[in-house]
């Protein structure tokens, strides 16, 4: 895990790939509570022995899901320290390129691709996320996130 002492030593890594998440393995029980919040029960997630027979091999998680794993990506990846509060911003760019098969472990790189300044003396990050899934050659997720930090 990287660790930042202060919002200008984040600042100082624009550019650079600041950090490689630890794994999530994503379960059944995961995709199918995901689909109870959401409301997407499409057969590819939830039904397994369909799923099995479909154009996949099993069941998939939902690319919302992946998506939604963010935070745990970036809690794992690094910390920021001597600041009180961090916020999700929003996303700018979202790709789902391949798809995520139930046991999959998935990890994130993320890159710092700017930053600004913002109220209260806090810092707008831009971060560049590319999820990986273990033993796949192409990336599941590209996604461009907009962290706000508050010291």
């Amino acid at each position: 895990m990287k660790t930042f002492e202060s919002l200008s030593e984040v600042a100082a890594s624009v550019g650079q790939e600041v950090a490689v998440s630890e794994w999530v393995t994503i379960t059944q029980e995961q995709v199918n509570r995901f689909a109870e919040a959401t409301g997407d029960h499409q057969w590819i997630h939830v039904d397994v022995e369909r799923a099995k027979a479909g154009p996949f091999g099993a069941p998939i998680a939902h690319g919302f899901l992946t998506l939604s794993l963010l935070p745990v990506f970036f809690e794992s990846a690094f910390d920021i320290r001597n600041t009180r509060m961090g916020v999700n911003y929003g996303l700018n760019r979202v790709r789902f390129t391949a798809p995520v098969p139930v046991g999959s472990r998935l990890r994130a790189r993320l890159t710092l691709q700017a930053t600004e300044p913002i109220e209260q003396g806090g810092l707008q990050m831009t971060w560049a996320v590319v999820v990986e899934r273990e033993g796949a050659e192409k990336p599941v997720c590209f996604a461009e996130s907009l962290v706000r930090q508050y010291p």
